[in-house]
């Protein structure tokens, strides 16, 4: 499976889930990525909101998670990053369908 397909596939996942963790005006703090991790470890595939009074960009505030907990940032859009856990997106990455 192509990266793209792996995309495709996690989109098609998280389309019921709902956004477990908000990010405020208090940005990315030590306590916001172990709560990420947490959820991680438990689901796998988390959306992460930024709500309209964080100063920081969206893209900004993924890229400050992901390389804060390990994770990868399967999508960002609008004010929703879903996120997926590194082990997940490596094995969807490298599955094989005939």
């Amino acid at each position: 499976m192509t990266e793209r397909e792996a995309k495709k596939e996690l989109l098609r996942r998280a389309k019921d889930i709902d956004a477990t963790v908000r990010v405020g005006k208090d940005g990315v703090t030590e306590s916001l990525n172990n709560e990420i991790v947490e959820q991680l470890k438990k689901k796998r595939l988390i959306k992460v909101k930024v709500l309209n009074n964080s100063d920081s960009d969206t893209k900004d505030v993924a890229e400050q998670i992901t390389t804060a907990t390990g994770s990868v940032a399967v999508d960002v859009r609008g004010g929703v990053i879903l996120l997926a856990d590194k082990r997940t997106w490596d094995s969807m990455c490298q599955k094989k369908f005939d």
